[in-house]
This record gives structure tokens, sequence and C-alpha cells, in this order.
């Protein structure tokens, strides 16, 4: 069984900052990606930011680019996202995700298998 437990989040002031975490709870000894993605009501679910399990590296979006930072631990298989200088257009629930693969395709979310249960991000102005 495949599980991606997530903790973190909450409610922050603009300007604030938030980590996220995804616990990982795959036996897949391969490559894959990891990412993170947001959803706003009434809005499609988008990727925030990526990164290949092996090699480290990492994509962004454009918006997240310079206050958002993604890292794992492989040693304790988790995931994180830390978030600063927040601003309310990135309130959403957000998903950490996994496929495996290179991370060609890491803002697509048909390519990912597995999704965490998703944590509710609130900024307020």
């Amino acid at each position: 069984q495949v599980q991606l437990v997530q903790s973190g989040g909450g409610s922050v002031q603009a300007g604030g900052s938030l980590r996220l975490s995804c616990a990982t709870y795959i036996t897949i000894y391969s490559r894959r990606c990891m990412g993170w993605f947001r959803q706003a009501p009434g809005k499609e679910r988008e990727g925030v930011a990526g990164i290949a399990s092996d090699s480290g590296s990492t994509g962004y979006a454009e918006s997240g680019k310079g206050r958002f930072t993604i890292s794992r631990d492989n040693a304790k298989n988790i995931l994180y996202l830390h978030m600063s200088n927040l601003k309310p257009e990135d309130t959403g629930m957000y998903y950490c995700a996994a496929y495996e693969g290179t991370c060609a395709s890491w803002t697509l979310t048909r390519f990912y298998d597995y999704w965490g249960q998703g944590t509710q991000v609130t900024v307020s102005s």
C-alpha cells in the first residue's frame, strides 16, 4: 500500500511562513518524482513545486519562485514545502503527490499515482 500523509498548514497573515510536510510510506526503490499542488475554491489544481527523489533537482511554478522551497529527506521519507512571504492568493488546499519516473512532467496532475489527503493553507491580508 502506498500512503502519503500530510501535516502542517493552517492560517497565517500575509508575509508569514508555513511549512508543509508529507510522510511517504512508499516501498518503491526506483526513481520517482514528488510534487506539491494547490487548489483554490473554484479553480483547477495547479503544480507549485516538484522534486526528483534521486537527483534532488527541483522545479517551481512562477507564482512561488523565490518564496517556496521544496525539499526531501530520503532517509526519513519526508517531503517538505517551506513557504515564506505568503500572500492571500496562496490560499488553498495543498496536496503532496508522487509518481514513478523523471520529473519532466511534474506540473501535470495526470502523471501522479499517489496523493496526500490535503491540508488547508489560509493567508489573510
